[in-house]
């Protein structure tokens, strides 16, 4: 039986309530878990006490008997000191596609040759000015 320590949802509808549980991976999210290890409700101020609520002894009982946290409670651990810190990569989602890199490059290839087609005739007729004199 492969357990793990993850959030199950609770609460109404645009208002989430989480508790966090020790729960068979096979069971559904917010069904049948084997123990409630504590709490956390995302609607309360990031500095608040209450907003994450564990049993730090079970949750490491727990974690020895070969349960893993999902990734969300292991950052709860993380800022417990429970779990060392885990490298994660640093998603690049505002950088945009190649085809919209490739599309910005041609726009600026095409106005900077209209901007010297324009500056171009500009100096063509004093030229020829100073030739007919």
């Amino acid at each position: 039986m492969a357990v793990t320590i993850r959030l199950a949802r609770g609460g109404s509808k645009k208002r989430p309530f989480y508790r966090i549980v020790a729960a068979d991976s096979r069971f559904a999210r917010d069904g049948r878990y084997i123990e409630k290890l504590g709490t956390y409700n995302p609607l309360l101020p990031k500095d608040s006490e209450e907003r994450v609520k564990m049993d730090l002894e079970r949750v490491q009982d727990w974690m020895s008997k070969g349960a893993k946290p999902t990734d969300r409670v292991s950052r709860f651990l993380e800022a417990a000191g429970i779990v060392e810190k885990k490298e994660r990569a640093n998603m690049k989602k505002a950088e945009p596609g190649q085809k919209a890199k490739d599309r910005a490059e041609e726009r600026a290839a095409k106005e900077a040759e209209a901007a010297e087609a324009a500056a171009a005739p500009a100096e063509e007729p004093a030229e020829e000015a100073a030739a007919e004199e």
